[in-house]
């Protein structure tokens, strides 16, 4: 799977921005994968967002984002979709699309990047407060 994220920006607070990551997949289809969101902000270590199983129906958030970001699938389109909504200066990071070739095998394992077999080159977003 070659995956690759878009739509990062510079925005103020307050504001939102949505990401796309679009996936090219070969010898399987796009909806064998469950499709996860991480970010990385300078200094730090890199931090799950969120997950979406394959057919959409089940989501998965971290606390600091939850209510706030939306995250969502086409997969006719092989396309996973991040709303970020009310956006904070501390959602400022480089974020990172992935796919798990394995589905989601439970609530907390979403979570772990290294569950996750194929990853984008990554998008940057800044808020500005």
């Amino acid at each position: 799977v070659q995956l690759q994220a878009s739509g990062g920006g510079l925005v103020q607070a307050g504001y939102s921005l949505r990401l796309v990551c679009a996936a090219r997949v070969s010898g399987r289809t796009f909806n064998n994968y469950a499709m996860g969101w991480f970010r990385q902000a300078p200094g730090k270590e890199r931090e799950f967002v969120a997950a979406i199983n394959w057919s959409g129906g089940s989501t998965y958030y971290a606390d600091s984002v939850k209510g706030r970001f939306t995250i969502s699938r086409d997969n006719a389109k092989n396309m996973v979709y991040l709303q970020m909504n009310s956006l904070k200066s501390e959602d400022t990071a480089v974020y990172y699309c992935a796919a798990d070739s394995y589905g989601v095998t439970s609530a907390q394992a979403v979570r772990v990047a290294n569950e996750y077999d194929f990853w984008g080159q990554g998008t940057q977003v800044t808020v500005s407060s």
